[in-house]
This record gives structure tokens, C-alpha cells and sequence, in this order.
């Protein structure tokens, strides 16, 4: 008897254990990210700042990163980190372009010395491109090198959404 006991005690132990982890290192390999791409969009004299607010709030460790595309080599887009500074041959700041944001919204703006005079190729049908990366992950990205950006996300170009401001 003393035998079916020790060894009902036995398999009890064993099929009421719980699963434990004593891993104190976990890392979130979470890489999902958001790509939008704005309609063409442009600076005047009475706003040179656009806002576009977020479908739901991003999360309070998320990143957000801007681009905007200035041209295309050997057909492909070529698109410039924000912020992006102009400067004048004398070495001083001409323009800029920047942006901020929050769990909410991104506002990209244009900010500089004299904006009215500056050429409408910078001012008018400007695209845009605002990435949002969850924030660990974004630590280990060259962010400013935006193909490799997206090539690490595991992005590509029809999961991108287009957006109006």
C-alpha cells in the first residue's frame, strides 16, 4: 500500500506542476510597424505645418520617423531623413525641414529665414513617408538609411498606406 501511495504521490507531483520560467532576459522581437505615405502636400504662407493624427494611438515607447522623397536614382525613390536642413553658401541655415510627435499625431513643418521667397519645389507637392517603430527595436536601426529601415521591418511597398493630411 505504502508503494501506491509514494508513487500516486509521485505522479501527482508531477502532473499538477505548473509551468515556470526563470528567464530574467527576455527581449520583445515585436518588429510590427506602420508605413504611411502622404498625398502630396504643401507649405504656404498661412500654415507651413501639417498634422496628421493616427488612426489609434501609437504606443508610449514607439518611435516615429519621417521621410521625405526628394527624387529618384536609377528609378528608384530616394528618400531624405528628417529633419533636413538647407543651408546657404555662406554656411548658414536657409530652411528646414522637421517634425514632432505624439501617441496621437505627427506634425511635420517647414521652418526657416524667409519661406515666402524660398522655391516652390520645396514648398509645394511634398510626399512624405512617416514610419512608426516600436522603440527597442528602432535602437538597433540606421534610421537614417531608409531602404535599410524598411528591409529590417520587413516592409514593402503595398503595405504602405496612403494617407491625406
Amino acid at each position: 500500500m505504502k508503494k501506491i501511495i509514494t508513487l500516486l504521490a509521485v505522479v501527482g507531483m508531477f502532473s499538477l506542476q505548473g509551468c515556470t520560467t526563470t528567464d530574467t532576459n527576455y527581449v520583445d522581437n515585436d518588429t510590427i510597424s506602420t508605413v504611411f505615405e502622404t498625398k502630396p502636400v504643401s507649405f504656404i504662407a498661412s500654415s507651413y505645418a501639417v498634422k496628421y493624427i493616427f488612426p489609434a494611438p501609437i504606443y508610449s515607447s514607439d518611435v516615429v520617423l519621417v521621410y521625405r522623397l526628394t527624387g529618384t536614382v536609377n528609378g528608384n525613390d530616394l528618400w531624405e531623413f528628417l529633419p533636413e536642413t538647407h543651408y546657404f553658401a555662406d554656411g548658414t541655415r536657409d530652411f528646414s525641414y522637421n517634425f514632432d510627435f505624439t501617441r496621437n499625431d505627427v506634425q511635420i513643418y517647414l521652418e526657416g529665414n524667409d519661406l515666402l521667397t524660398l522655391d516652390a519645389s520645396y514648398r509645394l507637392n511634398q510626399i512624405f513617408r512617416i514610419v512608426v517603430v516600436p522603440g527597442s527595436f528602432a535602437a538597433s536601426l540606421k534610421t537614417t538609411n531608409y531602404p535599410a529601415v524598411m528591409a529590417a521591418l520587413n516592409v514593402n511597398e503595398s503595405q504602405i498606406q496612403k494617407i491625406n493630411f
